[in-house]
């Protein structure tokens, strides 16, 4: 199970950091993403890590300005998002499996998803 916080409210420019948390002892050998559904939109791709953290991926729309990072001791992904947006506004989902892709599809376990809403 993932269970994902640090969702809130935030004026433009700001930062917050997200968390998942995964229950399980296999969490290490899982990749980990975080993907966003904006209202009326469909889920797209956010950031994603390999199992070790040694390789990250993010899309175009937040490079430079998030960072997704994890520790395994602790069974966490986090998400760092700074310089926000008022377009990052979303509910943002963390996902697990044997991937790093950017594609919904390819994960085989979703958190619950925390909402980011973005004001200027």
């Amino acid at each position: 199970q993932l269970q994902a916080s640090g969702g809130g409210s935030v004026q433009a420019g700001g930062s917050l950091r997200l968390s998942c948390a995964a229950s399980g002892s296999t969490f290490s050998f899982y990749g980990l993403a975080w993907f966003r559904q904006a209202p009326g939109k469909e889920r797209v791709f956010v950031a994603s890590i390999n199992w070790s953290g040694g390789s990250t991926y993010y899309a175009d729309s937040v490079e430079s300005r998030f960072t997704i990072s994890r520790d395994n001791a602790k069974n966490t992904v986090y998400l760092q998002m700074n310089s926000l947006k008022r377009e990052d506004t979303a509910v943002y989902y963390c996902a697990a499996g044997y991937t790093s892709a950017t594609t919904p599809s390819m994960y085989k376990y979703w958190g619950q998803g925390t909402l980011v809403t973005v004001s200027s």
